[in-house]
């Protein structure tokens, strides 16, 4: 389902991804590096080389509510630990942090700031001010992290700081001081120099962020994609539980439209993007009835994709009878905007995530083993299922 006129930067037996040296290499690869990527040695040396800062974690930011209390508050002496889980390792050349306050009211002072107990510093700073709706980046930190490795980030606000911009629920377990939050606050990527890789960036709702996963496993469906590598990809999962392609709402924020600059273009290392969005706007009211709709919003974001030269891939909406808003109605136009996108006329590749999801004796719902219980979110095997699909 490739678009003939493009070169195959990805391959797989879904027309997913494979990787190669580019986006990593699987445990039962037969090809070679050329083979995989369409890279010639060359092309793969000057790549690597010039040492690209790559995405190896990241995650999308939202404006808080009146129920978030500790973003909308904001901080005043406080720090902030975080853990997060690297797809691709450092190497030998360390990372780099990215804070970023897109919805912020004022400019924050940040710092000082550790990695791993490694001092971070800003232009040689210890501290640096974040201006309202700015980002900011870290010189940087000669940390050593494996593939598939954590890096402990703590934070220092001395604040006031004001409303900050975070991610709600990343489902790995921080401490504001020694209170518990399943929250990252301005803290928005780690970037890794690992030779001769990019990154594949997720633009996805809560199944991508990994709801229906357990907490603190490390088993939403972007991670275990990247486990699958003996030398890891870097995956930078930019879900957001309850997003929507077209609409923006007022808990859940910007649309995948509407943050597809911010939260995609600006990643580093870029190469690839997959759109994993669509259930929201059928499922969650007022419900996008007309597939026409959906499918006009993914052609436009394949497009905006394709301008900066990036593979674009796109998934298909998985079973979701037995949800609380279920209709056949709406399973009607799933199926309808499912059927477009399986034909390849947006998309360079399609992942099927509906059919390795469904329940063969009743395709609108999810497989007995897949279902976290809500009819919706795939469980950790799902997760694994979707995967493995790539």
């Amino acid at each position: 389902m490739t678009t003939p006129s493009r070169r195959a930067i990805l391959g797989g037996a879904l027309g997913g991804l494979v990787g190669g040296a580019v986006l990593g290499q699987p445990t039962d690869a037969r090809a070679s590096t050329a083979d995989l990527t369409g890279m010639s040695t060359a092309d793969f040396a000057e790549s690597s080389s010039r040492r690209r800062w790559v995405a190896s974690w990241a995650t999308a930011q939202t404006a808080p509510t009146a129920t978030d209390v500790d973003a909308m508050g904001g901080f005043t002496d406080t720090t902030i630990h975080n853990t997060v889980h690297l797809s691709a390792g450092t190497g030998s050349a360390g990372l780099r942090l990215r804070f970023a306050n897109p919805f912020g009211v004022q400019p924050i002072v940040l710092g000082p700031v550790t990695a791993n107990g490694q001092a971070v510093l800003f232009g040689g700073q210890k501290d640096v001010v974040v201006a309202a709706g700015g980002t900011v980046v870290s010189d940087p930190v000669d940390v050593m992290v494996p593939d598939g490795g954590d890096v402990q980030v703590s934070m220092y606000l001395p604040g006031p700081t004001g409303p900050v911009s975070f991610h709600r629920n990343t489902h790995a377990t921080g401490l504001i001081g020694d209170r518990p939050t399943k929250s990252v606050f301005l803290l928005n990527g780690v970037d890794v120099r690992a030779d001769g890789r990019r990154s594949l960036a997720v633009l996805g709702d809560s199944i991508t962020e990994g709801v229906g996963t357990p907490d603190d496993a490390n088993l939403r469906w972007p991670d275990q994609y990247a486990a699958r590598f003996r030398r890891r990809p870097a995956v930078a999962n930019l879900g957001v539980s309850g997003n929507r392609l077209l609409l923006d709402d007022g808990r859940f924020g910007p649309s995948g439209q509407a943050r597809f600059d911010r939260d995609i273009l600006a990643l580093p290392g870029l190469q690839a993007v997959l759109v994993f969005l669509g259930i929201n706007d059928i499922q969650q009211p007022p419900s996008q009835t007309d597939p026409a709709r959906l499918l006009s919003g993914y052609e436009q974001l394949a497009r905006r994709a394709r301008d900066h030269d990036l593979e674009v891939l796109g998934a298909t909406i998985g079973p979701f009878k037995g949800w609380i808003r279920y209709t056949d109605a709406l399973d009607h136009v799933r199926n309808q905007v499912n059927a477009v996108l399986r034909s390849g006329r947006i998309f360079d590749r399609v992942v099927d995530v509906d059919a390795v999801l469904r329940d063969p004796s009743d395709p609108a719902r999810l497989r007995p083993a897949f279902n976290s219980g809500d009819g919706l979110h795939p469980n950790a095997a799902g997760a694994n299922a979707i995967a493995l699909s790539l």
